[in-house]
């Protein structure tokens, strides 16, 4: 890389740089800058000059210092071996980092993403003489126990016929699988490396409407603010509130079937948990680690700032590889607020005008760009896969008005809000049923019906009628207390109560209630209904609310969370019949 010079440093402003005597440039080219070769990235062209961004520590950068052309833009490199890595915001591997320099990372130093040497077992799916077109899957290799990878046709290569192909057999990651020759007679190779841009969506072949919830295992999600599969959501939450460890449990139990997990510039300690809890979690469908389906994206705060804003793109990109592939992927980011921030200090060097708070003017577009990188798609090759981004988002003072949270609202249509009272009273998940919402409730409401006979979408509307009235109830209460209002409407109050212990709380260390299955849900939801709508008509019959409590079943229900296992279903019904029987009993002696 060292031949082509493209300029010289002229000034620098931490990890922005302006280059003089700029000649055969491009716009978002990769560059290398000085003798040590630091990664930077061109992001402004104008009057013989150019505007760097630097992708790590740049002390030590002089005026005067070359800087030295790619010839292609910031790209990762795509290929099997990324599932079970971790990766720096650049797609540098860190554990090859950190056995090369220690717990901080030397300048210039760089390493291959995946590795060029291990050989893969590849069995080819397409014969000599075939003609393939773009995205077209070509063979596949086990890349974990769980994980195919499926080696694709790059998408350059619009149609051409296959001349050669491999036998199956071990090759490494640039090894020539197949030789095509396209419509014009002239000859390309094909192997499993590709390599591309971080800023540029991946193409597809059509987007496909939202039909499937991510089914996540957490009751308040699922049943009550769903996310569909290639869908967007934002969990907004002030320090403390919980989003780090509701994406850690999403992470684990959701039906995706990879995960790519960006930490951007969270704190070191928070990001160090991660890093080391992930390959401890076992992924519930396989046994085995979940770092098997998940890519690890760390920038912690104390990395470069301008990396920091490349880390999302990074992790976007190859979420959009396997979703060509035809995989269900889910990306944790956490959080965009920090990339906010990350593009605000850039800009400020930049010398940009600032928006609201000192944010660039920019920046809706940006998160914008980000979000619609979202979708079920029909990928190239006509297989379905979907890419859901789930992004936290930590306002200062958990404040929901602040630019960020603003912002990812008008582009995201879930919305999961994090409450601190919650939090601060150990309910989990702390997402409250009254800021959070769902735009995809029209489009998952068939599936969910399939999956329950028809009575979830009723259900659920019951349920967060209930939950608004007794909201206007608790204002009542804390003017006359709650011995003002009749048995019908202190009825009211116990139920939501019973609601948010037994359905809404979870506990994420328990084995039966950390996730609870499609099929459970539904039934609880089922038999507290049962419980409102007995109890009430028991009452209008004069029965006292008190001894409609006190009834054995209802403390099972209460506990039903942890006791009833996921096998044993069954339970529930049983219990929804003692219940309702117990309550008739006591209506038919006040009846009388």
């Amino acid at each position: 890389m060292k031949e082509r010079i493209i300029g010289r440093v002229k000034r620098v402003n931490g990890p922005i740089l302006i280059v003089k005597d700029i000649k055969d440039a491009m716009m978002m080219e990769m560059v290398r800058i000085g003798e040590q070769q630091l990664v930077g990235e061109v992001v402004k062209l104008y009057d013989g000059l150019a505007t760097v961004q630097v992708y790590e520590d740049a002390t030590g950068i002089c005026p005067g210092d070359n800087v030295y052309g790619s010839g292609m833009s910031l790209s990762v490199e795509l290929a099997p071996g990324l599932i079970g890595t971790i990766y720096d915001g650049i797609q540098r591997p860190l554990e090859q980092l950190m056995a090369a320099s220690g717990a901080f990372i030397s300048r210039g130093l760089t390493f291959d993403a995946v590795s060029h040497q291990t050989r893969w077992g590849f069995t080819p799916s397409v014969e000599v003489g075939a003609t393939v077109t773009a995205g077209q899957i070509l063979g596949s290799v086990q890349e974990t126990s769980r994980i195919e990878h499926r080696i694709l046709v790059p998408v350059h290569i619009k149609s051409a016929v296959i001349s050669e192909i491999v036998e199956p057999g071990d090759y490494t990651i640039e090894d020539v699988l197949a030789t095509v020759v396209l419509p014009s007679g002239h000859q390309e190779t094909i192997c499993m490396l590709q390599r591309w841009p971080i800023r540029l969506p991946r193409p597809v072949g059509k987007r496909l409407a939202l039909k499937q919830p991510l089914i996540t295992g957490l009751r308040v999600i699922d049943t009550l603010f769903p996310l569909a599969k290639g869908g967007t959501v934002a969990i907004p939450g002030g320090f403390g509130t919980g989003k780090t460890m509701t994406q850690h449990s999403i992470a684990q139990w959701c039906d995706a079937d990879i995960i790519v997990y960006i930490g951007c510039g969270e704190r070191g300690n928070e990001m160090t948990d991660v890093l080391k809890e992930f390959p401890l979690l076992i992924d519930p469908r396989t046994g085995h680690s979940l770092m098997e389906r998940t890519i690890l994206i760390a920038n912690t705060s104390n990395m470069p700032v301008s990396a920091r804003e490349a880390s999302i793109y990074t992790g976007i990109t190859m979420a959009e590889y396997y979703r060509d592939q035809g995989y269900h992927v889910a990306i944790m980011a956490d959080s965009t607020s920090r990339w906010a921030e990350a593009l605000r200090e850039l800009s400020g060097r930049m010398e940009e005008m600032p928006a609201e708070e000192g944010f660039p003017a920019y920046l809706p577009t940006r998160i914008a760009q980000f979000y619609e990188r979202a979708g079920f798609m029909q990928t190239l090759s006509t297989s379905n896969g979907s890419v859901s981004i789930i992004g936290a988002v930590s306002p200062p003072g958990g404040d929901f008005s602040e630019p960020v949270t603003q912002h990812t609202k008008r582009f995201v249509r879930c919305f999961w809000g994090l409450d601190r009272q919650l939090a601060s009273s150990r309910h989990y998940p702390a997402i409250s049923w009254l800021d959070s919402y769902s735009e995809y409730l029209g489009d998952v409401k068939q599936w969910w019906n399939d999956h329950s006979e028809g009575s979830w979408y009723l259900n659920r509307q019951k349920i967060m009628d209930l939950l608004q009235k007794e909201v206007r109830l608790q204002q009542i209460v804390k003017l006359v207390g709650p011995d003002a209002l009749p048995d019908t409407q202190n009825f009211i109050l116990e139920v939501c109560a019973l609601f948010k212990t037994a359905f809404l709380q979870q506990n994420a260390f328990d084995e039966v209630d950390r996730f609870c299955s499609v099929e459970k849900q539904v039934k609880m939801l089922s038999v507290i209904l049962a419980y409102y709508e007995k109890g009430l008509e028991a009452i209008t019959k004069g029965v006292p609310m008190v001894k409609i409590r006190r009834l054995k079943a209802v403390q099972e229900m209460a506990r039903m969370r942890l006791t009833v296992k996921g096998d044993e279903l069954e339970s529930i019904d049983r219990l929804q019949l003692r219940l309702e029987r117990s309550i008739d009993q006591i209506g038919g002696i006040y009846e009388n």
